[in-house]
């Protein structure tokens, strides 16, 4: 049933890459209002509420909750919605949530961003006192507190601000409990997934060495801090959150050179990389980074069907040099010769007689050159 599952808000392309965004305590996705929408654009992404946050229903937990409860209910909500693995980002509790995950579900991840958060608490007793505070007085008294940990002076979310006053107080306490209970430093060198940290040097609740003590203790890791970022860093601050999340789940220019070449061939890529000047620069970067670092990654088409599709529509705007260069792409991609002769083929009847013709002879002379052995020597 739909209410016990976390309440969720799902945006962008249904064949993108899954990112799920998590939030901290107190907060309600809304606290991705200003960078979800731009991820969406190459993602598919969704957000969730914790247990009575938002739209997401109290009793999902209950006292004594651990992170690994909260980790369950998102891998069940990923279920639900048919996702296998996804790139998962979450802020302070939604950030710990993230590294349960790649503890003890790394089959599931394909990347991991933990965003002002710890892999400890600052120990058990403070969250101990304050859920048997919030059980007892309810959620009224944490108003005053929340600015100051939740943000710079001068700034304010009342939408955020007002999620807080809202939250289930035995729901709110539970997540307490879990916070009271996570410390993961031991098993930090476990996590091999790929793992970005975002400090703020602002953040009051889990200031920069807490991001550092984590990039230094996983393998690989990389660590990015923000100038005069606090705790709610998307919130406060999301260009720049936007900026490292899109570096790192990218897969950008640098993976995209790497598909260039596998698609092309080293000489190709070579050779124009050495005709790169200045005024160039900023184009070939623009061909690794969106061409072959976001078109030519996703996993819609298989790199065979992207042949085609480009075989094709080189030949129908007669870009017969580009054509040779992608021929000898298709034969990389696995297509063999009938194969791509029957693309040329259907050219005939939808790009018409005299294009496909001209593509014969390009792709015959590439061919011919591949069997004979004389390597590559197309632009």
């Amino acid at each position: 049933m739909t209410d016990r599952l976390l309440n969720h808000r799902a945006e962008g392309p249904t064949s993108a890459p899954v990112l799920l965004l998590g939030p901290s305590l107190g907060t309600s996705y809304a606290l991705w209002d200003k960078v979800a929408p731009e991820l969406s654009i190459t993602h598919r992404v969704i957000r969730w509420d914790l247990p009575g946050h938002g739209g997401s229903a109290a009793d999902l937990i209950g006292p004594g909750a651990t992170m690994e409860d909260l980790a369950r209910l998102v891998l069940e909500l990923a279920d639900s919605l048919g996702v296998d693995r996804f790139a998962y980002a979450g802020v302070s509790l939604g950030g710990a949530v993230g590294l349960q995950l790649a503890l003890h579900h790394p089959d599931r991840l394909t990347s991991l961003a933990a965003i002002c958060s710890s892999s400890h608490f600052n120990g058990s007793k403070p969250w101990e006192e304050r859920a048997e505070r919030v059980r007892r007085e309810g959620m009224a008294w944490l108003r005053e507190s929340t600015p100051a940990r939740w943000f710079s002076a001068g700034f304010t979310d009342r939408r955020l601000f007002d999620d807080e006053a809202n939250a289930d107080p035995e729901a709110y306490a539970a997540c307490c409990d879990a916070l009271a209970a996570f410390d993961v430093r031991e098993r930090l060198p476990e996590i091999l997934v790929r793992t970005l940290l975002i400090a703020g040097r602002e953040d009051r609740a889990t200031p920069p060495p807490h991001l550092r003590e984590i990039a230094d203790a996983v393998p690989g890791a990389t660590l990015v801090e923000l100038p005069g970022a606090p705790h709610l860093a998307p919130a406060q601050c999301p260009r720049p959150v936007l900026t490292a999340l899109r570096a790192h789940l990218g897969p950008g220019a640098a993976f995209g050179m790497e598909v260039r070449r596998e698609v092309l061939g080293d000489a190709h890529v070579d050779r124009a990389q050495s005709r790169q000047t200045p005024f160039t620069a900023r184009f070939q970067d623009f061909i690794s980074r969106y061409a072959w670092g976001e078109i030519w990654t996703d996993p819609t088409l298989t790199r065979r069907e992207r042949s085609m599709i480009t075989l094709t529509a080189l030949v129908a705007h007669g870009h017969y040099d580009e054509l040779a260069m992608h021929v000898r792409a298709a034969r990389r991609n696995g297509l063999t010769p009938d194969e791509i002769g029957a693309v040329l083929l259907q050219t005939a009847v939808y790009c018409g007689v005299p294009a496909a013709n001209s593509a014969f002879a390009t792709a015959q002379r590439v061919l011919a050159e591949e069997a004979d052995g004389a390597g590559e020597s197309g632009g």
